[in-house]
């Protein structure tokens, strides 16, 4: 028994000092975009129905570090500004399956065919789910005066006077930790205990996944459709999945199923823009994935050499290990900040 807890106990740790470099690099670069490209930046370029808009917000979307829980709270404020329906789902859809915290540990932990591979898929994700609801739905026309009583969010006051440089550091390492550091810390620990519990080549013998995969990808898909995790800390799930047998393609669609869809951001989008285009949502996200998975495992054809852990030696040991412990206290501080506060600060995440 203590053997079984001390090997959850390496991998914990192995797995932490091999992400943390480049998690705290994206800690930064999302605290710079918060400051940089904020929610009334993205809001002034999203009105109206056409394709440029959904492009726009997809676009936008791919590199801010907001999970599916955290995004929901935005988008909805993106809609209630005036931004379109198609722009806003595709928001939606794009912003929760990736980030720029979560861009970083893909390609420390999986290679970078994954870290370039997850970001294109939550473009093309949200544009054809935008697009389709700009097809299908009629825009509402909000008018300015409409616009101004509506527009009571934190974003449109002009009161906050602190320095940009203050403001991006704290989201970057109190704000953002605090949204994901519990989800971040169980991640990992999940991954480790896989680790430790499943055999070797469990899910080659389990799913077949050696005869194509999809099967594998089905099952991902039902197991992450209803499941939230954010698009950091499913990582290093989806390699531990991968080391154990899984195909890099089911794992991909447990990457994008798992971050983009839960019960609330359906309900919510149920509510709000309608059950049709949550409908849609759903259906892009699942095609989507299936079809990504589909074209990562012709890409990879059997060669996993390049997933795991493929980044490491890169980096110096007492590099990654004084990371780690930053990483940790970090985390730990934002959970503690998250706790006393009673709700962290506005959302955000992976």
């Amino acid at each position: 028994m203590a053997g079984f807890f001390e090997t959850i106990v390496f991998d914990f740790w192995a797995t932490l000092s091999e992400m943390a470099p480049y998690l705290l690099f994206g800690f930064l670069i999302a605290g710079l975009l918060s400051v940089w490209i904020n929610a009334g930046v993205v809001e002034r370029h999203l009105g109206g129905a056409g394709f440029w808009q959904v492009f726009k917000a997809a676009l936008f979307g791919v590199p801010l570090p907001l999970c599916s829980c955290g995004v929901i709270p935005v988008s909805m404020s993106l809609y209630k500004h005036g931004a379109g329906k198609g722009a806003t789902v595709s928001f939606l859809l794009s912003t929760p399956q990736t980030g720029v915290d979560s861009i970083l540990v893909t390609y420390s932990l999986m290679g970078p065919v994954f870290a370039i591979f997850r970001p294109v898929a939550a473009l093309l994700t949200g544009l054809l789910g935008g697009t389709i609801i700009n097809a299908i739905e009629k825009h509402e026309i909000i008018s300015p005066q409409q616009h101004e009583e509506k527009c009571t969010d934190e974003c449109c006051s002009q009161e906050n006077k602190t320095s940009w440089f203050i403001r991006s550091m704290k989201h970057g390492f109190v704000t953002l930790p605090a949204d994901i550091g519990r989800a971040m810390l169980i991640g990992i620990l999940i991954a480790a205990s896989i680790s430790a519990i499943v055999p070797e080549d469990f899910f080659a013998g389990a799913l077949g996944v050696s005869g194509g995969g999809i099967i594998a990808m089905l099952v991902m898909m039902v197991l992450g459709i209803p499941v939230y995790v954010c698009a950091t800390a499913s990582v290093p799930i989806a390699v531990v999945l991968i080391a154990k047998g899984l195909n890099p393609g089911a794992a991909l669609v447990f990457l994008m199923t798992g971050p983009a869809t839960n019960a609330a951001t359906l309900s919510t989008l149920g509510s709000q823009l309608g059950w049709r285009t949550a409908i849609v949502y759903l259906l892009t996200v699942a095609g989507c994935a299936l079809a990504g998975g589909i074209v990562l495992d012709a890409i990879f054809q059997g060669d996993l050499s390049s997933i795991h852990h493929a980044h490491g030696a890169m980096l110096p040991e007492w590099l990654k290990e004084a990371s780690a412990v930053a990483l940790l206290a970090i985390l730990v501080f934002g959970i503690y900040v998250k706790m006393r506060t009673g709700s962290g600060a506005k959302p955000s995440g992976d």
